[in-house]
């Protein structure tokens, strides 16, 4: 009889346990959900190419995806830039030309150069993700100036090795 209160004793702690666990491994956090990996470089205001960054991203909203940006893909990467791809429409329509020959990039000519990578799915969800992405422009913002050991507020606006100035910003119907 002590013996089976025992193993209930036991067995009711695990449960109670790994409720526990569960109830902390279902909080929702801002960070959740960046799944979505991409390794692409990026050209920096100053023409020179650098990476491949990792990028990890996640949709926020139906028109628009943000990813934190990472110089590898080890656990303790700094986190040196912030992307977001944005529906076109809604991008072309909220800045100016100016704004965004300075500092965005269609991702539709990104993608057509052959350096996207999408990891760590299959090759037919990989397609799915740069259809999406080719419909939206990007704004990148480098935080961790290269070669600094700390960020230092500056903030820099890489491009698409691939980003060309235009002369009249088309809206996508």
């Amino acid at each position: 009889m002590k013996k089976k209160r025992h193993l209930i004793a036991i067995f009711s702690a695990a449960i109670v346990a790994t409720s526990s666990l569960l109830a902390e491994e279902k909080a929702k956090s801002p960070a959740d959900g960046y799944n979505i990996h991409v390794l692409v470089p990026h050209r920096h205001e100053d023409g020179t190419v650098h990476g491949p960054y990792h990028h990890y991203c996640k949709p926020i909203r139906p028109e628009i995806m943000q990813c934190m940006i990472f110089l590898s893909a080890d656990p303790n990467a700094e986190l040196v830039e912030i992307e977001y791809f944005i529906d076109k429409k809604l991008a072309r329509a909220n800045v100016t030309l100016e704004q965004w020959n300075k500092h965005f990039h269609d991702h539709t000519k990104e993608i057509a150069t052959g350096r996207v990578q999408v990891l760590d799915v299959s090759p037919q969800k990989a397609k799915e993700i740069t259809e999406a992405a080719s419909k939206t422009d990007g704004i990148i913002f480098h935080l961790w100036p290269m070669g600094a050991r700390v960020p230092n507020g500056d903030v820099m606006f890489p491009t698409a090795i691939s980003h060309k100035r235009v002369e009249k910003l088309e809206i996508p119907r």
